[in-house]
């Protein structure tokens, strides 16, 4: 242990105050170890795996643990084990769920496993589940709000949110397996389960008109089945959104075909395929109670949920997309603090040329500010398109689709010039023409602040934008730098007016 975490503190790509934390979370369907890099306010995993085991297949019928899915699940405990140590875990938290807490043959299951370990399992109760899920949603969204329902192999969780998790948790016997066992394979007889087991639910009824946050694998195994079906160009399934209708129609098509001849369903792993209609069923019973006005589509869940409740206050309160901008500031770009630097320098741009920001548009910019030097080592001919690679796949929370369009493209136009408009068309689809035309006056904006500045700090809190006579801008600079003027600045400047349609002047300040 102690030579791996020399070498982790060695080593450059990593985040020096940070150790690794793992979480094993022992489910109905899947046994999985996630170590991360550390206990942060933006998780990042350094290392993930599963297996699928099946442990709660028949316990609708048989009250215990599939037989084979135990010994399945030991196994992969004893490889879990091992990997965790070799990968410098400071600490191994170790959750179980659904299954193991119900099935009568539970507690012997858990006693061999922790001998395994050598550690205590948490045995989740229902609403601890349900909490830590909704947690999970927290420590994601940007000030969420609706109803988080977490499904697993043997049950659901439903939690209200409104910035926090509000009240307890209902948990139902209504995950994948399960119904696929209660109903002996019948949509028909699993719709009838759904339906009687929701009757009465409140926290949906409550939360009427409100989104509803979908967690779980076989949800997002839904969502990507959505994704295949409609060549959606950005495959990060962690806020991805449908319209209910959209929902719906997906929703109905699944309980008719019984998910084998729907288009698109090779994109789904061939393990999941089988829990769709009924993923299907229940979400289509959700939307008649609650209609929500979107589907939005977790990455994060318990494990994530469960590390939240352990970071202090202050951090919990921290925002995630900054969080993680501002780490990937001090991994790759060449100053973290002209990052910084760039965010106020924007800030006051912006103002001075009355362009108006959203709380989500300023955030969006904030982040573009700390990412758009990230690949400074890339070859300049192919900086733009890895940029926009990078950046719109990025492992980063708190940003929803067209965000992530809005901080890859600047960096982009940065990179290609204002001029070349030849940006991904899959990938500009997905940015509404308000969000494009600000990230290409962010991009402007770049190109300036990077020749003057050498992606140092210093310069750029010297120089700034100011109004003047005709709806005009001056770009004053002090006569320290006066030498900073040349041909390709100028060009920048010009194209910087061009796209405000003002005259913008070089001046004294």
């Amino acid at each position: 242990m102690a030579r791996t975490l020399k070498s982790i503190l060695r080593a450059q790509g990593r985040l020096r105050k940070l150790l690794p934390v793992a979480i094993i979370d022992i489910g109905s369907n899947s046994v999985r170890l996630v170590v991360y890099e550390g206990l942060a306010r933006s998780p990042t995993p350094l290392f993930n795996e599963k297996v699928l085991c099946g442990l709660g297949s028949n316990i609708a019928s048989t009250g215990k643990l599939d037989e084979n899915g135990v010994k399945r699940a030991l196994n992969a405990l004893k490889r879990f084990r091992v990997l965790a140590e070799q990968a410098g875990a400071e600490s191994v938290s170790i959750l179980a769920t659904a299954a193991a807490r119900e099935a009568s043959n539970g507690p012997a299951f858990i006693a061999e496993a922790e001998a395994i370990l050598e550690r205590s399992i948490h045995l989740l109760t229902g609403p601890e589940e349900a909490h830590y899920a909704a947690l999970g949603i927290v420590c994601g969204f940007d000030r969420p709000k609706g109803v988080s329902a977490d499904m697993g192999g043997g049950s659901v969780e439903f939690t209200a949110v409104d910035g926090q998790p509000t009240g307890e948790g209902v948990t139902l016997p209504l995950g994948g397996l399960r119904l696929l066992d209660a109903g002996h394979g019948s949509i028909s007889e699993t719709r009838k389960i759904v339906q009687s087991s929701l009757k009465g639910n409140t926290v949906l009824a409550k939360a009427q008109g409100e989104t509803f946050y979908a967690v779980g694998g076989t949800w997002r195994a839904l969502g990507r089945l959505h994704m295949a079906r409609c060549n959606y160009p950005l495959l990060v399934m962690h806020n991805y959104e449908i319209s209910t209708d959209e929902a719906l129609k997906l929703c109905k098509r699944l309980m008719k075909n019984e998910g084998a001849a729907v288009r698109g369903v090779e994109a789904v792993s061939s393990n999941r395929r089988a829990l769709l209609p009924y993923g299907a069923v229940l979400l289509a019973e959700i939307i008649r109670i609650m209609k929500p006005d979107r589907i939005v589509f977790s990455g994060l869940g318990v494990r994530e949920g469960y590390l939240y409740s352990l970071l202090p206050a202050k951090v919990k309160s921290a925002d995630p997309l900054i969080t993680a901008s501002e780490e990937m500031a001090v991994l790759r770009a060449r100053s973290p603090k002209h990052a910084r630097e760039l965010v106020k320098w924007t800030d006051d741009a912006f103002k001075v040329f009355g362009i108006s920001e959203n709380r989500s548009e300023r955030r969006y910019r904030k982040a573009a500010c700390l990412m758009a030097d990230i690949n400074w080592r890339t070859h300049p001919d192919y900086r733009g398109d890895q940029a926009l690679n990078i950046i719109s796949n990025a492992n980063i929370s708190g940003v929803d689709h067209p965000g992530r369009t809005y901080i890859a493209m600047a960096s982009y136009y940065r990179h290609e010039g204002l001029v070349n408009d030849e940006v991904s068309p899959a990938i500009r689809s997905i940015a509404p023409q308000r969000v494009a035309d600000r990230a290409k006056l962010l991009g402007a904006l770049f190109r300036i602040a990077y020749l003057f500045s050498a992606a140092m700090p210093g310069i750029l809190p010297q120089i700034s934008f100011a109004a003047a006579k005709e709806g005009d801008v001056s770009l004053r600079v002090p006569a320290a730098l006066a030498d900073f003027e040349g041909e390709r600045l100028n060009r920048r400047i010009s194209g910087l007016g061009s796209l405000l349609g003002r005259n913008i002047d070089w001046t004294d300040a």
